[in-house]
């Protein structure tokens, strides 16, 4: 007769622990994918727009497109800066989540295996008395039988 786990509470609720760590620790990831492909794509639009202006500069070019072609890698390079901090903030939110979601799996890891344990032992218990009725059982026939062979 299997009893009910006596701390199944604590486990259920260490699991919601565990899953909310999970969810926070997936959203940290997830923003620090996005953080970083976004960085990744104004370095490339940099990177291509000197190209192209570096490519029509050959020719010759009015101090003005110079000056604007200037301006532009410059606020570029702000938000290229601006974008390494939001990476920099969402490096430093998954290195919280990451130990804290760990933690919670062990917790949860801790009371299966106290759980396997209990289901263990009340499995051993449950043989034991199996055991013991079958052999009270066999006992009971054997007397019953020696007192049936003793009477006529």
């Amino acid at each position: 007769m299997a009893q009910r786990f006596p701390l199944q509470i604590l486990l259920e609720r260490a699991q919601g622990d565990l899953d909310a760590a999970t969810k926070r620790l997936g959203v940290a990831q997830r923003e620090r994918a996005d953080a970083s492909k976004q960085l990744e794509a104004l370095l490339r639009y940099r990177d291509d727009y000197h190209a192209r202006f570096a490519q029509s500069a050959q020719s010759g070019m009015p101090a003005g497109n110079w000056r604007n072609f200037q301006a532009f890698i410059d606020t570029l390079d702000t938000a290229i800066d601006q974008q390494r901090r939001v990476l920099a903030a969402a490096d430093a939110r998954l290195d919280d989540a990451r130990p804290h979601w760990l933690h919670k799996k062990r917790v949860v890891g801790s009371f299966e295996v106290l759980q396997t344990r209990a289901a263990t032992q009340d499995a051993q218990r449950d043989a034991k008395r199996e055991q013991r009725d079958a052999d009270e059982h066999a006992a009971k026939m054997l007397r019953m039988r020696a007192d049936a062979a003793k009477s006529p």
